[in-house]
């Protein structure tokens, strides 16, 4: 059986054709509904309020995906998810740039961005399936830095690139047709949306002939009882662990700060300077995020890491999570000061993701090396993720009503730093099951 599934791997064409647009495509929907939906709607007229809540409630497929993800394994091949899940995304992003056109816009591209949520979070499911059972364990490592650099990639293009060439194309079609700026937006926008669409869907094009076919398992009457139990166990027995709730409360609070920030942010850098905001345009919010924000990230993941390796967990990890809640204070002093300087902005931008990137690395390892462990070990990492999510998501979608009932930006930001001492508390005291080698 190994010998035949060695000459197969030998046989097929190479992972390098497909590992990076795959995990490319994973990337694009999750980014996309979690920071450039935000500056859309902005864009188009809806208020703060309304924007935090929503786009904070679609992405949570991604805190909820373990639960089905077994259920996956009974029908079709994972191919056929991967495929299937990209070319609706596709679809329904295509139809999110029709509906921007609508009178009641919002609440059909929203509705449409949901399903783009559940469709991206079966698709990381699906995806990584065919990377754990189409390469072994040497090529898994070997493909493991494209597999990340490419998911990142997407967040660069949709959040910086993409971004940009919004705040650039109203800009062009406003001068070229002598139009208002919210006609422009709109036509920005549908591009943008349009841009997506044909993305997702030209990618689930190319995964359909060279993405590994796989085998669908064989399946009795009685898999879906069989894995209804296996569920059961696998959450028993998660939450069996020791220290377990502590562990939650943890995983949920380390980014309890951010959760109120990353929806925030852009906004506040695009709000107008009378408003309390920076006044920054899409083209320059873009090359922020896309230059200074996406480089600050990656060198403070890789330095993070070393740190971890020299101090080991158990005493890096305050340290980390002070790296990674204090850089908060940046916003609180450009809400305080409004500077005019891109230089000082985003150098600001730069130390909060170099203190994301250094500190997340902590609670990540934190999850795979004392909440994972065990007979279930894979999936209990993914109930980890996911309340980790979750413990983002909550505090986002209650971040527009925290603005608007604290009065403003700045006192907004002082609040988010109030919001960051359970977080110091909880990883001072929290305990540690496992010893370290």
């Amino acid at each position: 059986m190994e010998e035949n599934k060695t000459v197969a791997r030998a046989a097929r064409r190479s992972p390098g054709w497909w590992v990076p647009t795959a995990y490319f495509a994973m990337g694009m929907p999750f980014v996309i509904l979690n920071m450039v939906a935000v500056l859309m709607y902005k864009d188009l007229g809806v208020d703060e309020k309304t924007i935090t809540f929503w786009t904070g409630l679609i992405l949570l497929p991604w805190t909820l995906k373990p639960l089905w993800s077994p259920f996956l394994e009974i029908y079709r091949t994972k191919k056929f998810w991967v495929v299937a899940t990209q070319m609706l995304s596709g679809v329904c992003f295509g139809l999110v740039a029709l509906a921007l056109h609508l009178p009641s816009f919002f609440a059909v591209s929203i509705a449409l961005l949901a399903v783009i949520g559940f469709s991206g979070a079966t698709h990381d499911i699906a995806c990584d399936g065919v990377y754990m059972s189409e390469l072994d364990k040497q090529e898994q490592a070997v493909w493991i830095g494209w597999q990340g650099a490419f998911y990142n990639l997407a967040k660069l293009v949709a959040t910086g690139g993409l971004v940009a060439l919004a705040g650039y194309l109203s800009t062009s079609y406003m001068e070229s047709h002598g139009v208002e700026k919210a006609a422009a937006d709109e036509f920005s926008w549908t591009t943008i949306m349009g841009i997506f669409a044909a993305l997702l869907i030209a990618l689930s094009v190319w995964h359909f002939f060279i993405l590994p076919a796989g085998v669908k398992e064989e399946r009795t009457k009685g898999s879906v009882r069989e894995t209804l139990a296996e569920l059961w166990a696998v959450l028993r027995d998660f939450f069996s662990k020791k220290h377990i709730l502590y562990y939650i409360c943890f995983i949920i609070l380390y980014r309890f700060a951010e959760g109120f920030v990353v929806k925030m942010v852009p906004l506040f850098l695009k709000a107008d300077v009378a408003e309390g905001g920076l006044g920054l345009s899409n083209e320059m919010i873009g090359t922020l995020y896309g230059t200074a924000g996406s480089l600050a990230f990656l060198v403070g993941s890789i330095l993070g890491g070393y740190f971890i390796a020299h101090f080991k967990l158990q005493r890096a990890l305050f340290p980390l999570c002070c790296i990674f809640n204090i850089p908060f204070v940046i916003y609180t002093l450009l809400a305080i000061y409004q500077p005019t300087s891109l230089l000082l902005i985003g150098g600001g931008i730069a130390l909060e993701y170099f203190g994301y990137g250094f500190g997340f690395v902590g609670l990540t390892l934190f999850m795979m090396q004392q909440v994972a462990p065990g007979k279930h070990q894979m999936a209990h990492y993914a109930f980890a993720s996911g309340i980790m999510n979750l413990g983002v998501i909550l505090p986002g979608m209650l971040s527009g009503w925290a603005w608007e009932l604290l009065g403003g930006y700045e006192p907004f930001f002082i609040f988010v730093l109030f919001a960051t001492i359970p977080a110091f508390l909880i990883t001072w005291f929290v305990p540690f099951t496992y010893k370290e080698n």
